[in-house]
């Protein structure tokens, strides 16, 4: 099991990326996935994620309505589209592998599999 996380960079406040998390060794018709942050000095920060199967969508609301978690079926990967970001969005993103009976989507201890982090930089 491997989730590889790409897309992070350097922003203007406002400005949007899309970060995207290749899952490999197994379906994300089975698992769902979580897109966590993590700023030094704090704790990782759950975001955003994607249930296996419907595809159940959440959000905090430190995120909504500005974030997007979606999914490709057949490349496997899910993303994670970011507008309107600002300097408080700047961190380390990760996304990770839900265990089968997840309960607390932001609970880290509650997924098994990580991603290795892509930094996000929100700048003038």
């Amino acid at each position: 099991v491997q989730l590889q996380a790409s897309g992070g960079g350097l922003v203007q406040p406002g400005g949007s990326l899309r970060l995207s998390c290749a899952a490999s060794g197994f379906s994300l018709d089975n698992y769902g996935v979580g897109w966590f942050r993590q700023v030094p000095g704090k704790e990782r920060e759950g975001i955003s994620y994607l249930s296996g199967g419907g595809g159940n969508t959440y959000y905090t609301d430190s995120v909504k309505g500005r974030f997007t978690i979606s999914r490709d079926n057949i490349k496997n990967t899910v993303y994670l589209q970011m507008n309107n970001l600002q300097p408080d969005d700047t961190a380390v993103y990760y996304c990770a592998r839900g265990i089968s009976l997840l309960v607390s989507l932001w609970d880290p201890h509650e997924y098994d599999h990580w991603g290795q982090g892509t930094l996000v930089t929100v700048s003038s």
